[in-house]
């Protein structure tokens, strides 16, 4: 709801409360404490703007049929300085409550007078929020699950952000760890193999075998030619990952930033073990109780928090697990002050999450401000047929070349179609469809139909121009109100999406919008009525199109003018 139907909402709530209060004052009414009641937007515009259930769930309380309880509040419904002009009692004891003309006519007045800024809010209040998403492992190139998890992840933060929270984006490189020690040990047996040969130098099994690998060897090789051969093991392996890791790393930016990404932080996991935040994090647990050691490993008793089994923290050869650098990641997130950290992990990931709530309270703090949302897997479908493989490269997809075949706005939409724990397909053929079968095509043609209505009447001598309340009354053709009715839901819509952490509300909304302007557009004529009614009607086109551009901003997603 804008922030008229969220005056609305209250003012309906105390119109409620003080029915109540009268009537039980005048014995209308038993003298009885009445249980919470909702309030809600019905399906059907026919059953109201808003509906409550106060008489259904007072029934048990004031021993009354909840449509006497209706009956009985009826005469206290005071509407004086409020939107509200009648409501009518339905079945057995619902009561809905219409809106009078005039909310319809401020809702307009309200989108042009704030532009881009509506839809924003102060739900937030400024608490800062950080959302990490992708956090791709630098020892590869980014795939279709990096691809949901960004336009999820930014979007969403772009949700929370317009809802009054202060967000920062963060990717957490895996700099650190076991695998780049096998990326080392993978580069540097690509880059031997270069001067000796594959029987000579073989690769084992467990190493990196992308093509990937031996692009970096081999461009290492490039411009070193075999003089690191002569090296150590250990310099030689170090050379090799200091020449390609940030190679790599600029690989993601720059894919990501073509992808409309760009984060806040870049925190690379290397910190955390050069700074001895891990080794500080470990003392924490291990001071606590919550370590013990066996077989010459350190574990964290993760069984003490829920877990089905503990967890290793430092194997056996002193060096620290993923597990332990993960707990003293999150330990800095919140001590950089964030009110709330979130997470996007792949849905393969759900075991983790009790167990990394549970070490944020073994350090102290409090898990219940560690959100994940979970994701599920994407299958690439064409011509009705999974795809697994790249066109132009023959090998599996990668970020990169969806990104060529695929148009950006495209990607960003229909990645956020469906909540993070839906499995989806995305297809590829829908996705550059120039039709109304492919969602963001549908979408961004009503914009750039109301552009082109504008840019019609321009040329006739006819351009928008400010609005009197009595002429924005003139809109009252069903198709009218209802999209009005809807351009009044964006500010509520874009505040539920940032409460469940579910962007594709806004996905679905723009949608809609566009359905039901599409609805108006061929019910009610703009050019040609009377001039008051058409200034009106032209004043909801532009209305329109600022919540198209707005919605559609969240996700980074074009407005085109023309198409």
């Amino acid at each position: 709801m804008s922030k008229l139907a969220a005056q609305a909402t209250r003012d309906l709530r105390q119109i409620i409360l003080d029915a109540l209060g009268r009537a039980v004052a005048e014995k209308a009414l038993p003298m009885e404490p009445a249980p919470d009641f909702t309030i809600e937007t019905p399906a059907d515009p026919s059953h109201g703007d808003f509906a409550t259930n106060v008489a259904m769930v007072s029934a048990k309380a004031f021993h009354m049929a909840p449509r006497k309880i209706a009956e009985a509040l009826s005469p206290y419904f005071e509407f004086s300085g409020t939107y509200f002009e009648k409501f009518e009692i339905a079945g057995p004891g619902f009561i809905n409550f219409f809106l009078s003309p005039r909310f319809y006519a401020a809702v307009l007045q309200d989108i042009e007078a704030l532009q881009d800024g509506y839809g924003r809010s102060d739900f937030g209040k400024g608490k800062k929020i950080n959302v990490e998403f992708v956090s791709a492992n630098p020892t590869g190139p980014m795939h279709m699950g990096n691809a949901r998890g960004g336009a999820l992840g930014d979007c969403l933060a772009a949700v929370l952000d317009a809802a009054g929270y202060q967000v920062s984006r963060e990717f957490y490189i895996n700099d650190a760890g076991n695998q780049i020690d096998k990326f080392a040990l993978s580069l540097d047996i690509r880059y031997q193999q270069i001067f000796k040969g594959e029987e000579a130098v073989p690769m084992p099994e467990d190493c990196y075998q992308g093509a990937d690998i031996l692009e970096r060897a081999q461009e290492f090789a490039d411009l070193y030619g075999d003089s690191c051969l002569e090296k150590s093991q250990e310099e030689r392996q170090k050379a090799l990952v200091d020449f390609a890791l940030p190679k790599n790393i600029a690989k993601m930016q720059s894919d990501l930033k073509k992808y409309r990404i760009e984060y806040d932080t870049w925190f690379h996991e290397s910190v955390l073990h050069n700074d001895g935040e891990i080794q500080d994090t470990l003392k924490i647990l291990t001071e606590k109780g919550m370590t013990y050691e066996l077989d010459g490993a350190l574990w964290y008793k993760a069984t003490d928090f829920g877990a089905e089994k503990d967890e290793v923290l430092v194997r056996k050869n002193g060096n620290p697990t993923y597990f332990a650098a993960d707990i003293a990641y999150h330990r800095n997130k919140f001590q950089r002050g964030f009110d709330r950290c979130i997470d996007i992990w792949g849905a393969d990931h759900h075991g983790h999450v009790a167990r990394m709530k549970g070490a944020m309270n073994a350090v102290g703090l409090d898990g219940s401000k560690l959100d994940v949302v979970l994701m599920q897997l994407v299958k690439l479908v064409r011509n009705g047929e999974i795809v697994r493989m790249s066109k132009r490269t023959g090998k599996a997809i990668q970020l990169a070349d969806l990104l060529d075949e695929v148009p950006v706005d495209a990607a960003r939409f229909l990645f956020n179609m469906r909540e993070a724990n839906s499995q989806m397909e995305f297809d590829l053929d829908l996705a550059v469809q120039q039709d109304a079968q492919n969602p963001v095509y549908y979408v961004q043609y009503a914009h750039a139909r109301i552009c082109s209505i504008l840019k019609a009447l321009e040329k006739d001598g006819v351009v928008k121009r400010a609005c009197s309340e009595e002429e924005l009354l003139l809109l009252v053709q069903p198709e009218e109100l209802s999209l009005i009715r809807h351009l009044a839901t964006y500010t509520g819509e874009v505040v539920s999406a940032a409460k469940d952490y579910d962007p594709a509300r806004i996905t679905r909304y723009v949608i809609d919008l566009a359905n039901l302007f599409h609805k108006f557009y061929n019910a009610c004529r703009v050019k040609g009525s009377e001039e008051a009614l058409q200034a009106a009607r032209l004043y909801l086109c532009t209305a329109t199109r600022t919540v198209l551009e707005n919605g559609l901003a969240l996700f980074k997603v074009t407005a085109p003018e023309s198409m």
